[in-house]
């Protein structure tokens, strides 16, 4: 089960994003927003990585216009590791080397087309573990750093 959520600037990405899940026959849950009204972020960046936290989903797909704002959002939560991407290498080399759980897109910068390879190659593409493992690892704060 794959987590969507975006804002109003990405919000017909996301609609993109679901017909393409379908059309793999993957199952989606979709954390909103649910129109190209106006909105904030945050609301469903939260809501994605709750989502992710307590099982309902097991990795996102995330979208605002820039993909900072949302990604920004996630990432606050220690057990998300949400990486932006614009093209299908990036995707490949957050799966790859960070074993990233949350797909970002930027809405205002791709199109249809791109979003579908970056996707395809997010989805395919196995976390590598060996030496990126410890580095995974050490990405949770755990305790105050001095």
């Amino acid at each position: 089960m794959i987590g969507i959520a975006s804002d109003h600037a990405a919000f017909p990405l996301k609609e993109f994003v679901k017909q393409y899940l379908e059309e793999k026959g993957l199952e989606y849950k979709d954390y909103g927003t649910f129109s190209s009204d106006s909105c904030n972020y945050a609301d469903y960046g939260h809501a994605l990585a709750r989502g992710i936290e307590n099982g309902e989903v097991e990795k996102g797909i995330a979208m605002c216009g820039s993909g900072e704002g949302i990604s920004m959002t996630l990432n606050k939560h220690q057990s998300i590791r949400a990486g932006l991407c614009w093209i299908p290498e990036i995707a490949h080399l957050i799966r790859q080397h960070n074993d990233a759980n949350v797909l970002v897109m930027p809405g205002r910068f791709i199109d249809n087309d791109m979003a579908r390879k970056i996707m395809d190659e997010y989805l395919t593409t196995p976390f590598e573990g060996g030496r990126h493992q410890f580095r995974v690892d050490s990405i949770p704060l755990k305790g105050i750093m001095r």
